[in-house]
């Protein structure tokens, strides 16, 4: 019998205890701080991010620096739990700069080192959530097609960046390196744009002979950056998996209470088959989530094909799920006062965030060297 090497032993799809437990953490801050009828009156006022809910959740409980290393304040975690942290956040649609600060501005800085200097001071605010770093890229980049949009004299304008509003800092990606700069430095202007999502918010960022620390050179931008939105793009998946679990267990729940013809709805065998399909699709997408997770924490060479995997399944799943919810529930779930249209429009828009299913598919297909139809 032959010893496995690492390339072949299967990836650990479980949940460990650890992770249950921050997850138990998570759910109950959020079950207390971020419930529906909050949500909704937060994203009624324009003003979705709740300042102290943040600082609970990413310093209080920690969540903020789970991917930083302990030597610079963080919590040395890995990218399992920063997954189990997202699905909570999916599952209560919480406004909340956790993937954009937490995951993707985080990782881009881990990609230029992290010895003494601006990248470990900026990732020690950022771990005990002082400071919120947004990297300044279009929300919809996919992480092999990013350009640099912003000249080296930091002059341009990046649109549909997410979370620029609430950012202390901005990472922004030059054709000659990485720069951090002070959101309210002069020569920067943040524009809030209408989202579909209102509980992410969405901005255009305008330079005008900015100033800023630079952080890298554009090599090591370009892959630093690449690395920040592929692991963006991974554990978007399991955001989407905490929001579709959401929508499917709603749904079963109200059609056991809603009764017609003296019977529940949901004990009709064609609402019986929608929500069966239903529920082997978030199956489905927990273990291509989960598998997601795991290559990133791993550091699996096959990182970039199980992030497109998962990416092209679960952005699909998500949005099928919010509108099953949406249908199922009938008109109380049209209306504004019920949850369901936060969930749907949230799905919809993370369904083209990092890169759509249509544009992972492709790069599945590339990266399995399969000829195009």
């Amino acid at each position: 019998m032959t010893e496995r090497t690492e390339e072949t032993v299967a990836p650990d799809l479980l949940y460990s205890e650890a992770e249950d437990d921050l997850r138990a953490a998570v759910r109950a801050l959020l079950g207390d701080r971020s419930d529906a009828p909050t949500v909704i009156a937060r994203v009624e006022s324009d003003t979705p991010y709740d300042p102290q809910l943040w600082k609970a959740l990413g310093a209080g409980i920690g969540v903020a620096g789970l991917l930083v290393p302990e030597k610079l304040g963080g919590q040395g975690a890995s990218h399992r739990e920063a997954a189990v942290v997202l699905e909570e956040l999916g599952r209560s649609v919480t406004p909340a700069p956790y993937l954009t600060s937490a995951v993707v501005a985080t990782e881009t800085l881990l990609a230029l080192g992290t010895e003494d200097g601006p990248v470990a001071e900026l990732l020690g605010d950022m771990a005990a959530a002082r400071k919120v770093a947004v990297l300044a890229v279009p929300f919809s980049a996919a992480p092999e097609t990013v350009a640099a949009t912003v000249t080296g004299t930091l002059d341009g304008t990046v649109s549909v960046v997410a979370d620029a509003a609430t950012a202390d800092v901005l990472l922004v990606p030059t054709g000659d390196g990485l720069y951090a700069i002070e959101a309210d430095a002069p020569g920067v202007a943040v524009e809030p744009l209408v989202p579909l999502d209102l509980t992410r918010p969405l901005a255009t960022v305008t330079l005008d002979a900015a100033t800023g620390t630079r952080l890298a050179d554009a090599e090591a931008a370009r892959s630093a950056v690449r690395r920040g939105l592929l692991a963006g793009a991974g554990l978007l998946a399991s955001e989407q998996l905490g929001l579709a679990e959401w929508c499917l267990t709603e749904t079963v729940r109200y059609t056991r209470e809603r009764h017609q013809f003296n019977r529940p709805v949901g004990s009709f065998q064609a609402l019986k088959h929608r929500m069966a399909q239903l529920w082997l699709e978030v199956v489905s997408a927990r273990a291509a989530a989960r598998n997601a997770a795991d290559a990133l924490a791993t550091g699996s060479p096959d990182t970039p094909l199980a992030v497109a995997v998962a990416q092209a399944y679960c952005s699909k799943v998500a949005v099928h799920a919010a509108e099953e919810c949406i249908q199922l529930h009938g008109g109380i779930g049209m209306t504004w006062e019920h949850p369901a249209h936060l969930y749907l429009k949230r799905a919809k828009a993370d369904a083209s965030a990092y890169g759509s299913a249509g544009r992972h598919r492709e790069a599945i297909a590339e990266l399995m060297e399969l000829p195009a139809p």
